[in-house]
Formats: C-alpha cells, structure tokens, sequence
C-alpha cells in the first residue's frame, strides 16, 4: 500500500501506522469512558432499553455516513441469517449483556469479566478448530482466573448474592462472544460501514422490544444528564468507536489492534474511580495487571 508522495523509504508506512494508533487510541478512550457512563445511566433507564435506544440510534448514523461514502446499504437475503448471528453475537451478547452485568458488578469488574474474552477463544478453538491448548493457554487462563479471584474475593464471594448473577452474565457474554468470532471466521462480502450498522439495527431491535415488555416499569423520563449519556453513547462509542476501530483494523495488524484493546477496561477502571468513587488501588492494580497479562497471552497465540 504506498502512500501517494510518500516514496518508497518507509514514511508512508509510519504515518498510517501512526494513524492507526491514533484510531485505536481513540476507540479504546471512547470504548472505556462509556463504562462508568453506563453505570451512571442505570441509574436513571433499565440495561436493554437504554443499550436498544442507542443502537438503534447509532446505526442509522452509520447507515448514513456508509451511505455518503459511496457503500451499498442493501444486503443479499442469503446473507441474513449468518449476518443475524453476527448481530446476535457481536451486539446482542457483547453489548446486550454486558450492559445487563453492570447492573451488579462495578467497573473494574465487569470489564475485566468481560475482557476475558480471548482466553475463552482460545480454550474453545480445542473443540471446534482441532487447536490443541500449548504452555502459552495454560499459563494464560491461570493469569486470567488469578486476576478476577483477586479481584472478585476480597471481601469473599457469595454465589447467592446479586454479584454472582453479573458475575454469571459478564462470563456468559465473554463465551459466547469468543463462540461466534470462531463460528464466523468467514468475513461476509459487506462493506465496513454497512456491516456495522445492520449489526447494530439487528442486534439491538431486540433489545429495544425486550426492555419495551421487560423494563416498562423502570422507563421514565431522562434528566438531563441522562441524556448528555444517551448522546454520549449513541454518538462516540458506537457510531464515532466503530469506525475508528476499523480503520486501526486498515492500518495495524489485527493482534495488535486487539491487544490495543486491552487499555479500555484501564481506562474504565480509572474513570469509574473518578466519576463514581469506586475502589482504586492496589488489589484493582494487580487484577488488572493479572487478566490482562493474561489475555495478552491468549491474543499473541491466537
């Protein structure tokens, strides 16, 4: 890929780099930030509505600015149904969920839960790819359970208690994320832009109808910093996130952008120490060191 004016001494190849970076600077500052955002919203709307409400939102910003770009918005019905698993996946699961945990879990610990993701991947590509688990997985998954035990345990842990249900949710999430990247390691023949905004329609309609049935109760009008959140979510780290992360994807490899990742649930932690009080110290610091040695590990793997 040479940068037009750029030559052939390797400057055009540095500024992307750079540009990449930058791209994922910004999306794992914008991805971070919108943990204690969460948080915060809760307070005011149930999980699945709030996250249906942004999406939704998000993805007919996408749609548009696909559309200025020159992608074709139509998809191909034979298309549906993997991209529907994609959505179910990538938005309903990851976003879904994910949201839901927060509900029980502080920050540190829902994004660390959460960011176990790659070990999972990891440990399930045995089964399903015939990739047998090396030193590398071994040591990677003691790192990530030693992380989230200490995290997790101080205080002890009591499996019947709200915590546990985060805890079970966040994990769940994780899974089945790392399920569907091995299921659809087939990229589909949509254009960037397009394809993150029928994932984010299909993935968070139904979120938006089940928080309609479910979370009735709890929809009530929005203050007005709820809805300074509501546009911080739907604009930075859904529409403005998504497109940085994929063009970081254009100009970093694919592990080094993912473990580029690693810094948002950094960030999530640190803002919600800010924002919302929560515990910063020494035992969030060796949790974090921990797990994310941990999924560096299974990332340099896979």
């Amino acid at each position: 890929m040479g940068g037009a004016g750029f030559g052939e001494d390797g400057t055009g190849s540095a500024r992307l780099r750079w540009i990449g970076i930058a791209c994922l600077l910004v999306t794992t500052v914008g991805w971070g930030l919108n943990w204690p955002a969460i948080k915060f919203l809760l307070r005011e709307w149930p999980p699945l509505f709030s996250r249906g409400v942004s999406g939704l939102a998000a993805a007919a910003i996408l749609a548009v600015i696909a559309s200025r770009a020159g992608e074709r918005l139509a998809v191909a019905p034979q298309l549906l149904p993997k991209l529907s698993f994609l959505a179910f996946t990538n938005v309903f699961v990851w976003m879904g969920l994910g949201t839901v945990m927060m509900q029980w879990v502080t920050v540190a610990e829902g994004a660390l839960l959460i960011y176990s993701m790659p070990i999972w991947s990891v440990l399930l590509a045995w089964p399903l790819l015939g990739t047998r688990p090396t030193i590398r997985t071994a040591v990677a998954l003691g790192l990530g359970i030693a992380g989230t035990s200490v995290l997790l345990g101080a205080q002890g842990f009591d499996f019947g208690s709200d915590k546990a249900w985060g805890v079970a949710v966040g994990i769940s999430a994780a899974i089945l994320f790392a399920l569907g990247g091995i299921l659809n390691r087939t990229p589909l023949p949509i254009p960037p832009l397009t394809l993150v905004a029928w994932q984010l329609g299909l993935g968070c309609l139904p979120m938006l109808l089940i928080g309609l049935v479910l979370e009735h109760d709890r929809i009530g009008p929005l203050s007005m910093q709820g809805w300074l959140l509501m546009a911080y979510m739907t604009l930075v780290p859904m529409a403005l996130c998504y497109t940085t992360w994929f063009a970081s994807l254009r100009y970093l490899p694919p592990t080094h952008a993912a473990t580029g990742t690693l810094l948002v649930p950094v960030v999530g932690t640190i803002g919600a120490a800010l924002a919302l009080g929560e515990p910063l110290g020494l035992r969030e610091a060796l949790a974090l060191a921990l797990t994310l040695s941990g999924v560096t590990l299974a990332l340099r793997q896979a």
